[in-house]
């Protein structure tokens, strides 16, 4: 009985209020003066505190504050790449998922007696190959119908004028194995070359892009003069960034995917556009 009865009296002495004033070191006159109680300074602590949080808060989620500390910065790369990483490989353990299902469809039809059919996934990733989310439109077969076919706007015509092989420089040293096939959707060529042979750029021009993916591996795009767009795919690496002016000849990173396996032949891919449409590359240059 007598805790509960210090209870009232325990609260009232936490709200009770006392008077906090300044006095005048001279004459001991009071300058000023508040009423504070140990709840009130408590309210107030936990308010400052939750205002300082709410600040913080903001700070860190509005602004690139986090950049500035000492490893966040690694940190966050690390982490960037270990995401692709796992998305390469989701991707191939899908490739890979989709040949062990046809392999057993057509043991299964081997069997019966039947013929097997083969079922390939065909160039495009799996993942872009879907669209069952963006299914087509009207608007995109008008374009599409423009685009291949014989209209002022169609691929297959292009009144890009080759300007003289000696005007551009070769951007690697390799082996034409593909050439320019607008029917074939083949918008450029494609060069093995030895492992991580420097690439070079065609001509003076800006970079517009440079990004990597894991269908092309790090690609490159240079704006250069007369509306000409050079693109370099499949590098291992990228020594430009976007904006960046750049000379002919400079390099600008090296080649990348392996040809086949066991190979030492890499991959290099190389597409021309000019005023909008694809032109085939060894119109323009000597390889």
């Amino acid at each position: 009985m007598k805790l509960f009865r210090s209870i009232p009296a325990a609260w009232r002495e936490f709200t009770r209020k006392r008077r906090l004033s300044m006095l005048d070191a001279t004459n001991n006159v009071e300058e000023w003066y508040t009423h504070i109680s140990p709840a009130g300074m408590l309210s107030a602590l936990l308010a400052f505190a939750l205002l300082l949080f709410i600040l913080i808060l903001s700070i860190v989620a509005y602004t690139p504050v986090l950049e500035l500390l000492p490893g966040y910065r690694v940190e966050a790369a690390r982490s960037r790449e270990y995401l692709m990483h796992n998305l390469v490989r989701l991707d191939s353990m899908e490739r890979m998922m989709h040949d062990m299902i046809t392999y057993n469809d057509n043991i299964a039809l081997i069997m019966q007696g039947k013929t097997p059919v083969v079922r390939t996934l065909g160039r495009q990733d799996s993942v872009r190959s879907d669209k069952s989310l963006v299914p087509p439109s009207g608007a995109d077969s008008l374009l599409r119908a423009e685009m291949e076919g014989e209209g002022p706007y169609s691929l297959l015509h292009t009144a890009a004028k080759p300007r003289k092989n000696i005007e551009l420089t070769a951007p690697i040293d390799g082996i034409v194995i593909e050439r320019f096939d607008i029917k074939r959707e083949n918008f450029g060529i494609r060069l093995a070359a030895s492992p991580d042979t420097q690439i070079a750029a065609t001509d003076d021009g800006t970079v517009v892009l440079s990004l990597w993916s894991p269908e092309t591996g790090y690609l490159i795009q240079i704006q250069h003069a007369n509306n000409l767009l050079s693109i370099y795919k499949n590098l291992s690496k990228s020594h430009v960034s976007v904006g960046q002016r750049i000379k002919r000849g400079e390099v600008i990173g090296t080649n990348a995917e392996t040809l086949a396996e066991g190979s030492d032949a890499k991959i290099f891919e190389f597409e021309l556009w000019s005023n909008g449409k694809p032109v085939d590359p060894e119109g323009y240059i000597v390889f």
